[in-house]
This record gives C-alpha cells, sequence and structure tokens, in this order.
C-alpha cells in the first residue's frame, strides 16, 4: 500500500505574511537581500553569494548571454540553457564573462591595411567601436594604433580608405603597462578624458582595453554580481547525459557554478553525475542539483555533493508535468518540508546546503513568502522572459505586445534530457507548452519595482536581511473569500486613459 502524507499541498497563493515589529530601523535602505548561493560551514563564508536571492531559469526562452549580463550586472545570476551544443553555450558563457572585465581582452581588431569598410563590418557584427590596430590584427598582436567612432564618418570617407590612414597611431596614444591596478588605469581614464586606455606589455603587444563605460556602469549597479577582476559570474546548466564532454568545455570556458537541469533530481542518474564532477575537478567549481519536493530528494542530493539544491516539480506556469504524469507538489508545501529538512542536515552535518525555489511564483508577493518559507533563492522563467534582454522575439498580437516563451519539456525546446530517465528512449509525451507572456521592457525598470516591493514587505515583518525574514516571519494560512476580500472588491473601477 501505497505511504500517504498528510499534509494538504499548498501553493504561495494560500498564505499571507502577518506583519511584524516595524523599527526605526526597518526602512527599504537598510534592507539586504545579500544570500548564498553554494553551501557553506558555519565558520566559513559561501564561496558564492548572490546580491540580490534571483536566478534565471536553465531555459532557451529565458537565459541567454544578454539577459546574463544584465541580471549580473544587477546582482543577480543567470544559468545558461544547455539544450545546445556544447560550443554553443560555452561561447554564449565566454560572451558574458567578457563583457564587463575591468581589463576586457579585445575581440575586435584588424591590421593597418584593411580598409574603412573592413571597420564598418567589425562595428556591424560585433557593435564595438573601439578596435585595437595590431600588426596581425589578432587581440594580443604588436599595437600599432587605435580606431574609434570619432576617426572616420560613414556618409562622407571612402570606404576603401586604408585604415593606417585614418586610425589614431600608437604614438599618439596614451596607453597602461601590463601590471596596472584597475584602479590607477581609471584614474588614467579620467585624469585625461579618456573613453578606452590600451594596455600593452614590454614588448608592446596589446593585452587589454579599460573602458570608461564600464567604471560608470559599476557605479550605477552597486549590486553588481562580479569576482575579483571584476568579471561577471554566470552559470550554466548540463544534464546527465552528455556531463562529461559538457561539463570541462564550461570550465574552460570560465563557468562559475553549474546546474544539473532535471524535472526529477531523486535519481542515481544525477549522483552519478555530481560524484563524476567533485572526483574530477573537487571544488573548483560549484554544482546545484534538483528538482525535489521532499526532504528525502533533499537529503540524497545533499550526501551526493550537491552545492545547491531545485525544488518544485511541476509549479512553472509552462509545465505541465503535474497533468502529464500526476507528480509534483505545491510549491509552498514543497519548500517548507525541504527548508525543514535543510535545517536538520544542518544541524547534523555542520553544513548549510541552501535550497532555490523554482516554479510557482505568480506574485511578486509570492516571493517574499518564498524566502520567509525557507527559499535561500528563487529561480524564475516567466518572469524574466518578458524583457527586452531574453533571447526571444517581441511580436504584437491584436493590441498587445508579447514575447514567446516555452517550456524546455514542449516539442519545440526538444530537451529530452531534461527528462531522462534512463535507457535509449526519448521524450515520448511533451511535459511542456509554447505559450507568449505580456511583453515588460527593460529588466531593470521591473526588477527595481520587484525588489521595491519585496523591501518594503521585509520591512513590515520587522526584518532587514532574508535570514531575520526566516526567523521572525509569522505566515498564515487563508481562505478563498480572504483571498477575494484581498483584492478590489464592491467597487466600480474607472477605466485607465
Amino acid at each position: 500500500m501505497a505511504i500517504y502524507l498528510n499534509d494538504v499541498s499548498r501553493t504561495f497563493g494560500e498564505y499571507l505574511l502577518i506583519p511584524g515589529l516595524t523599527t526605526k530601523q526597518c526602512i527599504p535602505a537598510n534592507v539586504s537581500l545579500k544570500t548564498p548561493l553554494v553551501k557553506y560551514r558555519p565558520d566559513a563564508a559561501p564561496v558564492i553569494s548572490l546580491n540580490i536571492p534571483f536566478v534565471s531559469a536553465i531555459m532557451q526562452a529565458v537565459s541567454g548571454p544578454e539577459l546574463a549580463i544584465e541580471l549580473a550586472r544587477n546582482g543577480g545570476l543567470s544559468f545558461i540553457f544547455g539544450s545546445q551544443p556544447v560550443v554553443n553555450q560555452a561561447e554564449m558563457v565566454r560572451k558574458v564573462k567578457k563583457f564587463k572585465a575591468g581589463f576586457v581582452t579585445s575581440d575586435s581588431n584588424l591590421k593597418p591595411d584593411n580598409t574603412l569598410a573592413d571597420v564598418i563590418s567589425v562595428y556591424n557584427r560585433t557593435g564595438h567601436s573601439t578596435i585595437g590596430i595590431t600588426d596581425d590584427g589578432s587581440p594580443n598582436g604588436k599595437l600599432l594604433g587605435l580606431v574609434t567612432s570619432r576617426d572616420y564618418r560613414i556618409e562622407k570617407d571612402d570606404h576603401n580608405m586604408k585604415v593606417q590612414d585614418f586610425m589614431t597611431p600608437m604614438e599618439k596614444l596614451i596607453v597602461g603597462k601590463s601590471g596596472i591596478s584597475l584602479s590607477d588605469a581609471n584614474q588614467i581614464l579620467w585624469e585625461h578624458k579618456l573613453s578606452s586606455l590600451p594596455i600593452i606589455d614590454e614588448n608592446g603587444n596589446l593585452q587589454y582595453f579599460v573602458f570608461r563605460k564600464d567604471y560608470d556602469s559599476h557605479r550605477e549597479n552597486p549590486c553588481e554580481l562580479s569576482d575579483s577582476d571584476k568579471k561577471l559570474l554566470v552559470g550554466a546548466g548540463i544534464n546527465t547525459r552528455d556531463y562529461k564532454e559538457r561539463v570541462p568545455a564550461l570550465i574552460e570556458a570560465g563557468v562559475d557554478v553549474l546546474c544539473i537541469d532535471s524535472s526529477d533530481g531523486y535519481s542515481e542518474w544525477q549522483q552519478e553525475t555530481l560524484q563524476w564532477i567533485k572526483q574530477n575537478y573537487g571544488e573548483k567549481v560549484p554544482v546545484g542539483a534538483g528538482n525535489v519536493v521532499d526532504g528525502d530528494g533533499f537529503r540524497f542530493l545533499a550526501d551526493a555533493g550537491a552545492d545547491f539544491i531545485k525544488v518544485g516539480i511541476g509549479g512553472g506556469s509552462i509545465c505541465i508535468t503535474r497533468e502529464q504524469k500526476g507528480i509534483g507538489r505545491g510549491q509552498a508545501t514543497a519548500i517548507i518540508d525541504v527548508a525543514r529538512e535543510r535545517d536538520r542536515y544542518s544541524k547534523e552535518k555542520g553544513l548549510y546546503i541552501p535550497i532555490c525555489s523554482d516554479g510557482g511564483l505568480v506574485h511578486d508577493y509570492h516571493m517574499t513568502l518564498a524566502l520567509a518559507m525557507g527559499a535561500d533563492f528563487l529561480m524564475m522563467g516567466r518572469y524574466f522572459a518578458r524583457f527586452d534582454e531574453s533571447p526571444t522575439k517581441t511580436l504584437r498580437i491584436g493590441n498587445n505586445y508579447v514575447k514567446e516563451y516555452w517550456g524546455e519539456g514542449s516539442n519545440r525546446a526538444q530537451n529530452w534530457q531534461r527528462y531522462d530517465i534512463g535507457g535509449a528512449e526519448t521524450l515520448k509525451f511533451e511535459e511542456g507548452v509554447d505559450s507568449y507572456v505580456p511583453y515588460a521592457g527593460k529588466m531593470k525598470d521591473n526588477l527595481d519595482v520587484t525588489l521595491g516591493k519585496i523591501k518594503a514587505t521585509m520591512c513590515s515583518c520587522g526584518a532587514v536581511t532574508i535570514p531575520d525574514l526566516q526567523k521572525n516571519s509569522k505566515i498564515t494560512l487563508v481562505s478563498s473569500t480572504s483571498i477575494v476580500e484581498g483584492g478590489a472588491h464592491d467597487v466600480i473601477l474607472k477605466e485607465k486613459s
């Protein structure tokens, strides 16, 4: 006879937070959303912490390099989708790591005998207006000059004109030498009112560029998630089939953290994957695992070596796993159960393993509820798919603008590895749908509003950190009638002009 659980499978929409004492210190400016991404012991800090508790879902329709860059600039982290060839995924990781490195390796270079037409071609291909002119046209050749958009006029100048005739030659350039600190390089930029500073070695070979815009960008994004070299952090999704080829390529590309992407993480396939990575790379790269929905699944993956564990099966807006297979659990109940086991495990082993709530977030306040119930951070797909930075098309349907959004379990994604149950069989039925989400504009504008709501709610609960919220918040179940009461009711709403 099957084991029956007494707990009702509940969603975030069935709960509300009870206000706590809001002290004078509980103001949004004092709220810290910093949270651990990977496991740690009480006497040591996590190797990676997020500055905001958001990561983007491992999905084709969500986590490309553009979104990964923008989310890291705002304090979160993306997991580049793994349902693509290894070489393509690795290149996306490289693109993120190159974007903001303080010292940026140039990928836009030409030789002196190239033409203005070549300059325009490079700009159209890369979007970079600063082009290093080296003796061999390579990123590390001998620096001979520099071309920027101020050196030519597309409409008037002859496109056959040689680069050497309009570039700024080496003798007129201000450069930095290898070994210079980023702080000193930025000081030179400011003193000489430069937009870029080439860095050369003792033989005059180009090594890096330091850009003024990167300094300004960092100042505008104080929560930016970057390493000691000012490179943005980025994650990547892997599967339990080709990990022996995929993981080395991603590590070589500079990935900071990996996550096994599966609809059901409570499996020996994930155990073997985790063990292989740990045996071959030790702690060089953290690896998350999942998804699970109960304490047994959490403990299995924790013992297998997972650095964080994702929670949630069937709660995503495009996921139909529960409908198709009849497995899963209400996301709120799953988080509460797994968080309870996480805390027990931490006391037993002296090791705190963060959990990630993946799915089931319909409204912004659900995010705060998930954190209060024990989630350390949240993985979201639909939320990020709406923004300019997601990789999908913006379409107009009727009078509305939308973006395409499809599940990894849909036929469109062709990501059968995510639903792998062993053997030679591939995906026989869909566990995700192909859909649209309302277009919402730029990520930062929306993110600021969402984070503002989370901070305001935390203040109402008397908490200024996520651990405070988890320790002290009070949560109550709500009836269907009180849910209706919580919205606008018994009034005639005015139409918005």
